[in-house]
């Protein structure tokens, strides 16, 4: 089914329609906080970027998922998911009116990353009760419909977000005064959401009582064993395994990529300008939201034409070529036609993987295998920005660099070839 028709078929529910909107309004606000965090951490004339500079920055924006994460559902599965949806916004709202204070009052960076980090901590506990009150809201048979189309839009509605908060960066400055009104807005934005979540009764969401529940501190000691539980468990589902090593090679290999990216507009393109390097980031983040977007309308018919197994590296070794191509002139035209091919490439392996686990991983430990999956999605990238870091000279130029992407991406495919070879291949 098409995105457009499963869109069609889940907003019939009430419920549903509630829910998504939720989601909508959150993900629009956390791409203007996204655009906000990303304009004062690299591209503030107040500010001397460095390549340490930007895996601190990528590193605060995506922590506390790979932290937290694994731990969350504890939480999701005893309070009302309801309040949650409720709460959180409001707290998150706060906290974002505290770091416009701290923006605007010029203090030290570290405070700023502080409040940074605990507006996503508690966007982590946000986005975690939205993904388990799904079910509750849309009957068995349109599930998986459901979560074809929530992740997509939410995903299209930050990138909406992130060019709102664009366009609003240049009525309002890019000075600490601007980057400060920038998250008061976000911060606004974030209480709609709890506003839209209040039309839902509370027991609506969950989380069902169950008499035999651990208790809660209980459950936390066991999250690590079920953590390594379900690694083991994902080592002899070789498919699936093997495809979300894929998305972690991509979130790597990509991580590097933005970081080459963003020190090669800073300096190497635009002598320092930031507004001029910001301008150039952001038509490679537009071109990647487009690739994004055609992966969802792409992914179904290249997987059953040559099944996921065959898809994987031939996306991967596909974004390493062309990347090569594109980016080892140095010229600001390759970046973004490099970021729409790593834009279908990687959230075509991104979907692959979550069909392959989905499919092949029981359900037991499924939600084992999604933490682990979050852990990786986020931690791999941060690993590659703190990589970055040790290898990219001042301006970004580096041959290096390009070379261990593009070889990268094109090793990673033939791996999961070698690897996947010999199981018969399951179309999607």
């Amino acid at each position: 089914m098409s995105f457009v028709a499963d869109l069609r078929v889940v907003l019939q529910g009430r419920d549903f329609r509630r829910l998504f909107s939720t989601r909508l309004v959150s993900q629009f606000s956390d791409g203007i906080f996204q655009f906000g965090v990303l304009g004062f951490a690299f591209f503030s004339p107040e500010n001397q970027t460095t390549a340490l500079g930007v895996a601190t920055g990528l590193a605060v924006l995506l922590l506390p998922y790979s932290i937290l994460g694994p731990f969350v559902g504890v939480f999701i599965d005893r309070w009302s998911r309801r309040q949650i949806l409720m709460v959180a916004p409001i707290v998150r709202g706060g906290l974002l009116f505290v770091t416009a204070g701290v923006v605007a009052a010029d203090v030290p960076d570290p405070f700023f990353y502080a409040a940074a980090l605990g507006v996503l901590g508690v966007n982590r506990f946000f986005l975690a009760a939205l993904g388990a009150s799904l079910p509750h809201v849309v009957p068995q048979d349109r599930l998986m419909a459901a979560n074809a189309v929530t992740p997509t839009s939410g995903t299209v509605l930050t990138f909406v977000g992130v060019g709102f908060g664009f366009m609003l960066r240049e009525l309002v400055g890019s000075g600490d005064l601007g980057v400060a009104l920038l998250l008061a807005i976000s911060g606004l934005m974030f209480g709609l959401s709890a506003l839209i979540a209040r039309t839902m009764e509370r027991s609506l969401l969950g989380p069902t009582y169950d008499p035999n529940r651990p208790q809660t501190r209980e459950a936390l000691r066991n999250v690590v064993a079920g953590l390594a539980d379900g690694a083991r468990h994902l080592v002899h589902h070789r498919v699936a395994a093997a495809t979300m090593g894929a998305m972690a090679a991509h979130r790597f290999f990509y991580g590097m990529a933005t970081a080459l990216g963003i020190i090669l507009y800073r300096y190497y393109f635009t002598d320092g300008d930031p507004d001029a390097a910001l301008e150039g980031i952001g038509l490679v983040v537009a071109a990647s939201g487009v690739g994004y977007f055609l992966a969802v309308i792409i992914t179904p018919y290249a997987t059953e034409r040559f099944t996921i197994v065959r898809w994987v590296p031939i996306a991967m070794t596909v974004a390493g070529l062309l990347s090569a191509v594109l980016v080892l002139p140095f010229q600001p035209w390759g970046l973004p036609i490099a970021g729409f091919v790593l834009g279908i490439a990687g959230q075509s392996v991104k979907i692959c993987a979550d069909t392959t686990v989905q499919r092949d991983v029981q359900d037991a430990y499924l939600g084992r295998a999604f933490s682990l999956y979050d852990m990786l999605f986020n931690g791999m990238y941060v690993l590659a920005a703190a990589l970055s870091a040790a290898i990219l000279p001042p301006n970004g130029k580096s041959y290096l660099a390009v070379a261990i992407i593009a070889a990268g991406y094109v090793a990673s495919g033939l791996a999961y070839r070698a690897i996947t070879q010999q199981r018969v291949p399951v179309t999607s």
